[in-house]
């Protein structure tokens, strides 16, 4: 009797420990079909996000798209900046010039060229590359107008690179010319002096510390740098002879590093005519439809500049949160 009512014990726990295993199942199975369905609706909504935003930036992106694939038909003027100092590490730097020279000379739209100048100058280096890569288009494609158009100032190396141009238009205000080289420095031996500051100087080499700001100047030294300034300079102006060729009125300060006014640059030859982009586009070239060119200035370039990290760190943040659900 006892062994019975052990038994029927047993079954009765067995059958409750049964009972609430079912139930513990059922609530996991119900708790994953959940966290499915939601993971699910997730995924859709953000995928729903991601194509809107896409069809957003495709419609932004269709007018720049249509210049970059060729779709648009129309031929145009091609702009290109010159803005800003001429070196390596800036904006106005000889590759990034070039390559929008060249990516204009194959835009087969590309009607001509125009260079919008407002700089002081730069780097003879980077100004002589961008020189002679206008060269050498205008002889492969003589065809091809290539101008200069001049808004507050082009001095120096800007007018270096001006000067390969078929023409430079100006403003009467404009400010051009400053045909001359430079090097500049400090000199702090009579502050030392005063400071009782001692230099002390080891080089391997009589002239490696040429020009050190710390020691009395040489003769020897300032004479030789003195003859490279002018080598640079002559080099300089047989660019500008070369490329503006008889219509210079030449005089004794022609070279000097002067810079004039538009109205005067007109007068002596260092410009052609006064004109805008706008009317230089649509009178000159006769294409009134103006195109940047100019490669940091290019809307994708930015696009992928600004935004792309941007993006990446949405995506990652997209598919991390679904993996995470």
């Amino acid at each position: 009797m006892e062994k019975r009512y052990d038994d029927l014990k047993q079954t009765h726990a067995a059958k409750e420990t049964g009972w609430e295993r079912d139930v513990i199942e059922k609530l996991a199975l119900a708790a994953i079909t959940e966290q499915t369905r939601a993971r699910r609706w997730s995924v859709f909504f953000k995928s729903l996000v991601f194509c809107y935003l896409t069809i957003i930036l495709g419609i932004s992106l269709y007018p720049v798209l249509k210049k970059d694939m060729g779709i648009d038909s129309k031929e145009h003027t091609a702009v290109i900046d010159v803005i800003g100092p001429i070196a390596e590490d800036k904006d106005a730097n000889a590759a990034s010039i070039i390559e929008s020279l060249r990516n204009a000379v194959k835009d087969k739209q590309t009607k001509g060229i125009i260079l919008h100048s407002n700089s002081p100058g730069g780097s003879p280096v980077q100004s002589a590359y961008v020189y002679e890569e206008i060269r050498s288009i205008k002889k492969e494609h003589p065809e091809l107008p290539i101008y200069a158009v001049v808004s507050d100032i082009c001095a120096s190396g800007c007018y270096y690179i001006a000067s390969a141009t078929d023409k430079i238009f100006v403003n009467p205000s404009s400010l051009i010319g400053s045909i001359g080289v430079l090097m500049d420095g400090f000199g702090f031996v009579d502050i030392m002096q005063k400071l009782g500051v001692e230099r002390r100087l080891l080089t391997a080499g009589a002239h490696k510390a040429m020009l050190d700001p710390f020691s009395p100047p040489k003769t020897d030294e300032t004479k030789y740098m003195q003859g490279l300034l002018d080598q640079v300079h002559q080099q300089f102006i047989n660019a500008v002879k070369a490329g503006r060729g008889d219509r210079l009125i030449e005089s004794p300060d022609m070279f000097s590093g002067l810079v004039w006014t538009g109205e005067a640059g007109v007068n002596n030859g260092i410009a052609d005519a006064f004109g805008t982009e706008d009317q230089v586009a649509k009178d000159i070239i006769g294409a009134e439809k103006r195109v940047e060119f100019t490669k940091q200035s290019r809307f994708l370039d930015k696009i992928a500049d600004k935004l792309g990290t941007s993006f990446g760190h949405a995506i990652g943040a997209m598919l991390q949160g679904t993996l995470l659900h």
